[in-house]
């Protein structure tokens, strides 16, 4: 009895994450129906996101408002020292970078001039993923910014990595160690149809139901193999705007936990304008001790909650390496 039970449950769990759709099996809506129930997917929907990064995770603590310090011209962040582990070394001045971001929220508005966005701290199940992905990107320049935004994506919406398509694996594998192949396993659902969806729903709040649906879709996409970019933008990009809230306008600086001001100015959700103040007393009472931006453990999050959350990274784009750094930073080479 047990083992007739136990390939009843394989079965249904084959049938809902299956690379093809319920409809083709010809298998009811009643069958699907039961199937979800015995698997218990009630609490497979309930597991972590992977990422949870939230405008509540802000410490909104010394934070200043746009025009709060008088600043001359900024000088090129990416010009600044390596540092050893990945990331810039600070010194003491007013520094700027536009780079590679990311989105990190399917199912949400892009960024529009209006919106204020705050340092947060990379959280929830899979952030060492993203991390790692993000900075294995930074020695991988033959991989394109789509193609490792699709994997983003895909890990948001917990796709199994057995459901990648061959491109998405290719990427995975290039980025990521074998260990941490195998964790992307960890909470992943496979595609889900229609009516498992409109039952699932239900049982969420609205604000969620359409962050369920577009990964869902995403899911589907990624599985099948047959998608364009475009067409996963199009599930994980809202079409239009959110609302800007005007309590937490474009340009606001957060106060960095490590003593430095940070604010980011997207434009849209893959390309971010950062700039970041570092005050002279901070260098000085550090007394030598390394000051260490490193993107890749940042998120830009939005302070309206129906925008995307944006990945940093540490890649500027059309860097001009002519420049001369004006900022002599004492002590470091």
């Amino acid at each position: 009895m047990k083992s007739i039970k136990l390939i009843c449950l394989v079965f249904f769990f084959q049938l809902l994450c299956s690379n093809t759709t319920y409809a083709q099996f010809g298998i009811s809506t009643d069958l699907l129906k039961l199937g979800a129930s015995t698997l218990g997917i009630d609490k497979l929907f309930k597991k972590p996101a992977a990422i949870t990064t939230a405008f509540e995770d802000v410490n909104k603590e010394g934070s200043q408002m746009p025009n709060f310090f008088k600043l001359e011209v900024a000088q090129p962040l990416y010009l600044l020292p390596k540092a050893p582990n990945g990331g810039f070394i600070l010194c003491a001045g007013y520094y700027e970078m536009t780079n590679k971001s990311y989105c990190l929220h399917a199912g949400t508005f892009a960024p529009s001039k209006g919106d204020g966005y705050m340092y947060a701290p990379t959280n929830g199940s899979k952030k060492e993923i993203v991390t790692a992905i993000l900075k294995s990107a930074e020695n991988h320049p033959e991989i394109q910014q789509h193609d490792i935004q699709i994997l983003l994506w895909a890990i948001i919406a917990k796709t199994k990595f057995i459901d990648f398509s061959n491109e998405v694996k290719l990427t995975a594998i290039t980025l990521l160690t074998k260990k941490q192949l195998t964790q992307l396993e960890d909470g992943a659902l496979g595609f889900l149809p229609d009516d498992v969806i409109n039952q699932a729903k239900a049982k969420l709040p609205e604000s969620v139901q359409t962050v369920f649906e577009a990964e869902n879709n995403i899911r589907g996409l990624i599985t099948s193999g047959n998608y364009t970019y475009q067409e996963m933008e199009k599930y994980a990009i809202l079409a239009g705007f959110a609302p800007p809230r005007t309590d937490y306008p474009s340009g606001i600086w957060t106060l960095h936990p490590d003593g430095y001001y940070v604010r980011y100015i997207p434009s849209g959700y893959s390309v971010t304008k950062v700039q970041i103040y570092v005050p002279k007393e901070l260098i000085i009472s550090l007394k030598g001790k390394i000051l260490i931006y490193d993107a890749t453990n940042d998120i830009a999050c939005p302070a309206n909650t129906g925008s995307q959350r944006l990945a940093q990274t540490n890649e500027p784009l059309n860097p001009d390496y002519s420049i001369i750094l004006k900022t002599l930073c004492d002590g470091v080479n």
